[in-house]
Parts: C-alpha cells; sequence; structure tokens
C-alpha cells in the first residue's frame, strides 16, 4: 500500500484538499503538496488562501525554490486579514535577514508581532531585539527584549540541587557518628561500587570533604547552573547532570583507587556542556551569558591545570573531573539548546512550519547517546585499573 493524497475526496471540500497537501508534505512529497496547496490559492474563504499560501511557500522552500516562496509569502501578507497572517509576516521577515535587509527584516516582525497571539509574542520580540542589536540600535534591542521575556527565568533545578547537597553534606559534616555513617553510605567507596552498590555512583554528588570543598562546588554550580538549565530546560538540564555526574564517578572508579567525595565531577560536566553547546550551536544570549560563556574554556583549562599541579598533595580526583566534563561535553555537542534560540534555527529555516535544521540529524544524535550510554556500561563492567 501506499500513501498517496486523496484528491478525489477533496474535489469538494478546500479543507480536506489542504489535509491532503498537508500529509503529502509530511511524507516528503513536497512537489505533490505544491501542486495540491497551489490549487486552493484564491478560495473565496481567505483563511484557506492564506493556509494555501503558506503551505505552498514551505513546500517551494524544501525545494530549494526560494524565489517562489518569497513570492507566495508576500502574497500572504497581502491578502485579507487572518489568525494566520502573523505566521506569513515571520516567514517573511526571515526571508528578508537571509537576504542580509535587517531593516526589512524589522519592519515585518514588526506586523508579525501585531497580529500574533500573546504567546507567540516573545519570541518575534526576541529576533526583533537580535535585529536591532545587530544594527547598533540597543535602546530598541533592550525594549525588545523586555518584551521577549517579561519575568526573568528562575533555575528552579539548579536551587533544588544546590539546596538538597548543601542540607545532606552539611548533615554528614555537623551530626557527629550519625552523620560518619550517612556519608559512609553516600561516598563513592569503589570497593563497594564494585561488590554493586551502584546508587554510590550519583549519590557522592550529594556529600563533600568539608564546608570549603562544599562552598566551593555550590558556588561553581551557583555560576553555571541557571545558564545550562535556561539553555536546555529544567528537565534535560537535570538529567545532563545526572549523566555528567555519573560518568564522573565511572572514571573516578576506573583510575582512582581512593573514596571520593563532591559533586565537581557533575559540575566540571556542566561546564562541558556550556563550553560545547556555544562553540557548535552557537545559541543566541544576552551580554551577562555571553561574559560567562567567553570564560568558561579558560575555567575548564585553569582547573584541570590547579588539579594536575596540586592533585597529589589536595588529593583532588582529577579522574572524575576529566570524566564528567567529556560527558557534558559530548551531550553538548549532540543536543543543540532548547532553551535558547540559536544560530543556527533563528532564521535559517522556514517559520512556518518547517523545522530547523540541527547540526546532527535525529539518527546520529541518537547513535551518539547509545554510543555513550554503552561505554559508559562498559566502564562498570571492566577491571579498574588499581584493582
Amino acid at each position: 500500500m501506499t500513501n498517496e493524497p486523496n484528491t478525489m475526496g477533496a474535489a469538494g471540500d478546500p479543507r480536506l484538499m489542504l489535509d491532503d497537501a498537508r500529509r503529502a508534505a509530511e511524507s516528503g512529497n513536497y512537489e505533490t503538496a505544491a501542486e495540491l496547496y497551489a490549487r486552493r490559492v484564491g478560495n473565496p474563504d481567505p483563511q484557506i488562501h492564506v493556509a494555501a499560501l503558506l503551505g505552498l511557500a514551505d513546500a517551494r522552500y524544501r525545494l530549494d525554490d526560494e524565489p517562489g516562496a518569497l513570492q507566495a509569502w508576500i502574497t500572504a501578507t497581502m491578502a485579507p486579514e487572518t489568525p494566520l497572517a502573523w505566521r506569513a509576516w515571520v516567514a517573511l521577515a526571515g526571508a528578508r535577514v537571509r537576504e542580509g535587509d535587517n531593516v526589512g527584516a524589522a519592519r515585518a516582525y514588526r506586523e508579525a508581532e501585531a497580529r500574533a497571539p500573546a504567546d507567540e509574542r516573545p519570541a518575534i520580540s526576541s529576533r526583533l531585539g537580535w535585529l536591532n542589536q545587530e544594527m547598533g540600535n540597543q535602546g530598541a534591542a533592550q525594549r525588545y527584549f523586555g518584551r521577549a521575556r517579561p519575568g526573568a527565568f528562575t533555575p528552579l533545578v539548579t536551587y533544588a540541587i544546590i539546596a538538597v547537597t548543601s542540607l545532606v553534606s552539611f548533615a554528614t559534616l555537623n551530626t557527629g557518628p550519625a552523620g560518619d555513617q550517612l556519608l559512609n553510605l553516600l561516598a563513592l567507596d569503589k570497593p563497594l561500587v564494585s561488590a554493586g552498590e551502584y546508587w554510590r555512583l550519583l549519590t557522592v554528588t550529594l556529600v563533600h570533604g568539608g564546608l570549603l570543598h562544599l562552598l566551593m562546588n555550590m558556588y561553581a554550580l551557583w555560576i553555571v547552573g541557571p545558564l545550562a538549565e535556561a539553555l536546555y530546560g529544567r528537565a534535560m538540564f537535570l538529567g545532563i547532570y545526572l549523566t555528567s555526574g555519573l560518568g564522573a564517578s565511572i572514571a573516578s572508579y576506573l583510575f582512582f583507587a581512593n573514596p571520593s567525595v563532591g559533586a565537581s565531577g557533575a559540575i566540571f560536566g556542566l561546564f562541558g556542556l556550556v563550553f560545547a553547546a556555544t562553540f557548535f550551536h552557537k545559541p543566541l544570549l544576552r551580554a551577562q551569558a555571553r561574559a560567562l560563556t567567553s570564560q568558561i574554556g579558560m575555567l575548564i583549562v585553569l582547573n584541570l591545570i590547579i588539579g594536575f599541579g596540586i592533585g597529589g598533595f589536595a588529593r583532588i580526583d582529577n579522574a572524575a573531573h576529566v570524566g564528567g566534563l567529556l560527558v557534558g561535553g559530548w551531550l553538548g555537542f549532540l543536543i543543540a539548546p532548547r532553551g535558547a534560540a540559536t544560530l543556527s534555527s533563528l532564521w535559517q529555516r522556514n517559520e512556518t512550519s518547517a523545522e530547523p535544521r540541527p547540526l546532527l540529524g535525529p539518527l546520529l544524535r541518537v547513535l551518539g547517546i547509545v554510543a555513550l550510554g554503552a561505554l559508559l556500561v562498559g566502564g562498570l563492567l571492566i577491571k579498574p585499573f588499581w584493582a
């Protein structure tokens, strides 16, 4: 069986014709989709007319016919007003940016902002902010950025991790024998991990060797955590933090015989994540975040130099730091930020319905994550080098 458009059933119903065109586009048959959409252009119902133009433009764009797509977007902006008009203006603005016409793009985005639903306006305002910043209009850029984010992002997961880690660490440091027992239960004791106590690979991030150790790690998490959480969203940020901590613990388990404590491996993973994400995906960041990311590479190198330089004296677990850094960096390479637009996604694709083109295809991303999982599991199956 084949999934061919039902042109017979759609002949008498323009809305069904649009459904058939949409299905053709979803199956990758853009030539058929363009033909079906073109048949509905000029329909007496303005909403069907505009929807057909947007679908036609998307199909032409995917067929590398940007001039044809541009003409369809322009025609859609000249149609009678419908709830879809803002999409046409957004797509036209993206086309103007690709042409290098930032002034025309800003004009089109303002038209889109005036027509868009309330939940879509912040994203459009953000684009206007970046355009005005590129054109040197700093005052206008800040006004649009203010509209884009009327409320500051609250990194709830970062704060929760800091709170839980601080409470558990304080408990182990200040409750006498009971605290010592809790520390022994949660620390990364390598022979006990080898015996099957795998929870220690993650619980080690909750305990620290002293107040100064805890304060240094929580300060580092306070600095990098909110940026990473804003870029990737709360759920994915938590998953990456835990995966980085797991990678750090497995590296420590393989190379470092003594018991370990601390969240520094997971935090190094966040540094690696943000460094890789900004290098490969180039997220569009505010000035304060850009200032931080510009320093992350130097901070990584400096901390590794300090760790390897005085590691023998201070008993720094360099294996955990490197392991967490590599895991976080790998995930930052594989997964594009979701909490902020990126240079590859902001204007490079049709913004009416087409998805942004990621750095890696979905299959490669999945294979990369599977390879990481296999590597982590393999690390637990082989004999530690200190044994």
